[in-house]
């Protein structure tokens, strides 16, 4: 009976608990189909006859304010720094842990160091470099995320890696596999959930990153959904809340429906990267 009682009780607190967790979000979705002028008035209440404003204010978001443009630049941005994200630090985990020398040494304490170093340390002088060596674009900014990205994502491979046993590498260099084959023909295909793990958390940074890209790009070019819903704010503190209540369900529900698609390898990942080995 008290296992029943303990287990209901359970239930209901994470219930709640959730429940008190997407309250934010519900009320954002709410507002983004009232009338502007009843956001401020009657923020708590649903949406009425009298208070309903369709998808104007959506309309408004992506007409007025661009905001498509900025949904594209969004999307390459993390899709292209994820990739090379993964390619670049699993190849460079698969080294460390493989050869063992004082320069992988050192060069995973680089990567551990890097994760405990604040991004205020360095962030206007990156903005100042990033300007010189013309990384202020879409394109550019992706090898700064893979700068920032590198630490998280080279510490769970290596902790992946170490789990693999080399006996299956040694039977691919002995077939006749090169290093390179090697790597992708047989280690990536048995480090996929530690790929989806760090897949996962990336995405999610960078897509709801603000500050460096605020900082690096020319924002008279390119600005990302983040940045677009800043700049909804007008001249002289005026605020079209309607338009921006819009724009933040349009930049939150696409990464919220990628995490509970994704959400069950997290756990699995996470384990396998950073308990093994």
């Amino acid at each position: 009976m008290k296992k029943k009682l303990l287990s209901a009780a359970g239930t209901v607190f994470f219930t709640v608990l959730g429940l008190i967790y997407i309250a934010p979000i519900l009320i954002v979705f709410m507002n983004s189909f009232k009338e502007k002028v009843y956001i401020n008035k009657e923020p708590f209440a649903l949406p009425t006859e009298k208070t309903w404003n369709g998808i104007e204010n959506y309309l408004t978001a992506i007409n007025k304010y661009d905001l498509l443009s900025s949904v594209g630049w969004t999307v390459f941005i993390t899709v292209g720094s994820v990739v090379v994200i993964l390619v670049c630090t699993s190849m460079c985990a698969w080294y460390i842990t493989r050869v063992k020398s004082r320069f992988t040494k050192a060069l995973y304490l680089l990567c551990v160091f890097s994760m405990v170093v604040p991004f205020q340390m360095v962030m206007f002088t990156l903005s100042l470099v990033a300007d010189r060596t013309r990384l202020n674009t879409p394109w550019g900014i992706i090898i700064i995320y893979l700068g920032f990205g590198a630490g998280l994502a080279v510490f769970m491979f290596c902790g992946f890696v170490k789990s693999i046993p080399t006996e299956i590498e040694e039977a691919a260099l002995i077939d006749g596999c090169n290093p390179v084959r090697t790597f992708f023909n047989v280690v990536l295909p048995i480090m996929k959930p530690t790929y989806i793990s760090v897949g996962i958390l990336e995405t999610m940074w960078i897509w709801n990153d603000f500050l460096l890209p605020y900082l690096v790009l020319d924002l008279n070019k390119f600005k990302t959904i983040s940045i677009a819903i800043q700049y909804m704010k007008g001249s002289y503190g005026r605020v079209d809340m309607g338009a921006i209540m819009a724009a933040l369900i349009m930049a939150v529900i696409p990464v919220i429906i990628f995490y509970l698609a994704c959400q069950k390898h997290i756990i699995k990942g996470v384990a396998a990267g950073a308990v093994k080995g």
